[in-house]
């Protein structure tokens, strides 16, 4: 049964944002008291964050589907929706978020590091929150945005001051179960461990994690054997430290052959040329072994490396092993600057830009794209006349019908506003009026008007009266 996973593909969709409330007020003696529809509520967004409890991608190996809640509608009385529930993804500390393409989104590393990974919908404005001086009683309300969906990698890059490289069975995992608490699984055959093994190491006054990275062989950067799998593992390392077997039964085998060899794969796979290195010649406990570590460390030294002779089964050799790299990693440590406060990058707008673009397509077709636009569309109930007519408001003052004048827009063409998979396509008319027929020109509501003097009145009722008289004597049977 699979017990550790380093890299899941992730479907996560946030919450979508509930719709506003298109309500009067009403009570006696006052039929028409105004307009008193709340907003809809928020919908939840996707949150991962760093928990150093957390050491596995496996949960969401078995549970790749991950949605957050909804924001509930608006109410009337100016009672606004619930917001949505935000969910929390708890990841492993090294966790780099990544898109489909492989573009890198995010790099978790830090316990409490939070990012974002699909945003809630908006809620949509209730009538009450769309009352202006002009319209001072909308008949209509906006519909909440759909919440952001979509995919996204996950994976481990484990987070250790010490990784353990070598061929397989060279006596990684019983280095490290004797250095550290880690039980790893050790056994007499290759590819024995097919998962990267953490242990904690205490050198003094230096404690330090150290990781035993699966066996790597010939052709490991390009997938070969487990070594792309678990090289990202070393990546975050700050020493690398070659385990070689001083005692192999492989006659084609030897040290420095199997030194070359993992130093070419860590030059394929990019990045790890700066590390320092430590070469340890294991299993120096069998007396073909011991001879062959005292031949080849001149040769090992020479290319500046520091040697060390141990052997994890009989125990020799080990402190000397820890507090070296208790040494190297206090002064690695002691090395990095100080981190600064996080710091908040603003990149604002030219001063051209609109915040949309006009394009013909080859089919005569202008696709409007842009953040505002689209939303306004997404917001926007076509089944009602008015809320229409607030959106032609709204790209009119945008200058969306500006700009596809421009382009060569007339009247009748077709025009469609965002991506091609979820556009709103329809006829431009941009003389037309739009909304209701009570609105007179766009953007006016005269429903509300203020009183008018009583002589007028009187004025306006009487003459209503003489038309009907007359209408009717024009038209009384004989």
């Amino acid at each position: 049964m699979t017990t550790f996973v380093d890299r899941v593909e992730l479907h996560v969709a946030a919450g979508s944002g509930g719709h506003g409330c298109a309500s009067v007020h009403r009570e006696k003696f006052k039929p028409l008291g105004g307009p008193d529809g709340g907003n809809g509520g928020r919908g939840g967004d996707v949150i991962l964050v760093v928990d150093q409890s957390v050491t596995t991608l496996l949960e969401y190996h078995h549970s790749p589907h991950r949605k957050a809640t909804n924001g509930r509608p608006g109410e009337g009385a100016n009672r606004s929706g619930k917001d949505g529930q935000d969910l929390v993804l708890p990841v492993p500390d090294g966790t780099v978020v990544l898109d489909k393409k492989g573009n890198v989104l995010a790099d978790l590393v830090g316990q409490g590091t939070t990012y974002v990974a699909s945003e809630g919908g908006r809620g949509g404005l209730g009538n009450a929150a769309l009352a202006s001086a002009r319209r001072k009683a909308p008949g209509f309300a906006l519909l909440g945005e759909p919440g952001r969906s979509g995919d996204i990698v996950l994976e481990l890059k484990t987070v250790a001051d010490v990784a353990l490289v070598g061929y397989p069975s060279a006596g990684k995992s019983s280095l490290i179960s004797v250095l550290s608490a880690a039980k790893p699984k050790i056994a007499d055959y290759p590819f024995t461990t097919l998962v990267p093994n953490l242990g904690v190491v205490t050198a003094g006054s230096t404690v330090y994690t150290i990781a035993d990275v699966p066996g790597l062989i010939p052709g490991a950067s390009q997938g070969r054997g487990l070594g792309l799998e678990f090289l990202r593992h070393v990546e975050r390392c700050s020493v690398l430290v070659h385990i070689l077997d001083t005692a192999t039964l492989e006659s084609d085998r030897d040290p420095i052959s199997d030194l070359d060899m993992i130093e070419e794969e860590l030059k394929q796979y990019g990045g790890l040329g700066d590390r320092p290195r430590i070469a340890v010649l294991n299993k120096i406990d069998i007396p073909d072994g011991l001879d062959l570590a005292e031949m080849i460390r001149p040769e090992l030294e020479a290319r500046g490396l520091r040697v060390f002779e141990v052997s994890a089964v009989a125990r020799t050799g080990l402190k000397e092993l820890s507090f070296a790299l208790a040494e190297i990693i206090a002064t690695q440590r002691a090395a990095k600057p100080v981190e600064e406060a996080t710091r908040v990058v603003i990149r604002p707008k030219a001063v051209d830009d609109s915040g949309f673009t006009v394009e013909l397509e080859e089919d005569g077709l202008y696709r409007v794209r842009g953040e505002k636009p689209e939303r306004w569309v997404r917001q926007t109930d076509f089944s009602n006349d008015e809320a229409v007519g607030y959106l032609a408001d709204r790209l009119s003052r945008l200058g969306v019908e500006g700009e596809l004048m421009k382009a060569g827009a007339r009247s009748g063409d077709g025009v469609a506003i965002g991506p091609e998979d979820d556009a709103v396509v329809f006829d431009w008319e941009p003389t037309v009026m739009a909304g209701a027929e009570m609105l007179g020109r766009r953007g006016e509501d005269h429903r509300l008007d203020a009183p008018r003097p009583a002589a007028v009145r009187r004025r306006d009722r009487d003459a209503e009266r003489d038309d009907a008289d007359k209408e009717y004597d024009e038209f009384k049977p004989f």
